[in-house]
């Protein structure tokens, strides 16, 4: 499916897989017929993203329903990068490219010729569509300065699950769950590190879900990074009090009651830095 670009930030869905469009001089888009691309997909999408502008070594995740949003010519390297530029979304999610003003003319061209905003633009306000139908990895450049490090990358993958809705809703943004749940029912006490690697920078947990057994102590370890952090549970009135930036074990509770426990870092929850603990 194609998408459309504009310049009133309202995006349309075009009707064919075939066809992009333009932004025209008196502010229309006109359909175009999508020509070949003459670039190349890379061999390893890791090598080739390590010299994308912005990028800082994980992907941005969106779970079902979400709309994500990238900005075109965000501000930082002379505004010839993409905002975020790398992010992983599930099948059938609309993605929208919105252009900001910065760094000259822009575009958005998949290396594969999957998707084509058409030609460059620099006006503030344009935004371009497209709704990613099958899994898959779509590399993507602005063609002016794609050699200037102005590239990034689309993921489309299902979700990953547990199994358990409560749980999946709640940590399925978080860049570094995988939908694994950490099995520590044969201990007594369990560690969960904070501030570790993911959701562009250390503001993950580690492991994200834990599950254990009445009776468990589980203990939080700050690992130093990622500035102020803490722990508060939701709907509860467990929570590790006030940010600390310092390493160590700053919290420990005891769960006496099964059931499933959400909670989040407060400064870093807009950025998915959450867990859940489940208890049987």
């Amino acid at each position: 499916m194609a998408g459309c670009s504009t310049t009133n930030r309202e995006s349309n869905a075009a009707s064919t897989s075939t066809t992009s469009s333009t932004s025209t001089n008196d502010s229309e888009t006109t359909a175009t017929t999508t020509t070949e691309s003459t670039l190349t997909p890379p061999e390893s999408i890791d090598d080739w993203l390590a010299n994308a502008n912005g990028y800082r070594g994980d992907a941005l995740r969106y779970g079902p329903g979400s709309q994500p949003l990238i900005e075109v010519g965000h501000p930082v390297e002379d505004g010839l990068s993409f905002d975020p530029p790398v992010i992983e979304v599930a099948p059938m999610t609309n993605v929208t490219w919105d252009w900001t003003g910065h760094g000259g003319l822009h575009n958005i061209v998949a290396l594969d010729g999957t998707f084509d905003s058409g030609r460059p633009n620099a006006q503030s306000g344009t935004s371009y569509h497209y709704i990613f139908e099958e899994p898959g990895t779509y590399p993507f450049v602005s063609e002016p300065h794609r050699d200037e490090g102005m590239r990034g990358a689309v993921f489309v993958k299902e979700p990953p699950s547990t199994g358990n809705q409560t749980v999946d809703r709640w940590v399925v943004d978080s860049s570094n769950f995988d939908g694994t749940v950490v099995d520590r029912t044969d201990v007594d006490t369990a560690t969960v590190s904070v501030g570790t690697q993911g959701n562009r920078g250390h503001f993950a947990f580690d492991p994200p879900v834990l599950k254990i057994t009445t009776g468990t102590t589980v203990e939080w370890n700050w690992t130093g990074v990622g500035g102020g952090h803490n722990v508060v549970f939701l709907n509860s009135d467990i929570h590790s009090g006030q940010v600390t930036p310092e390493s160590g074990v700053h919290f420990r509770h005891t769960f006496e009651q099964s059931g499933t426990y959400r909670y989040a870092c407060q400064p870093h929850r807009s950025l998915d830095q959450k867990g859940a603990i489940i208890v049987e």
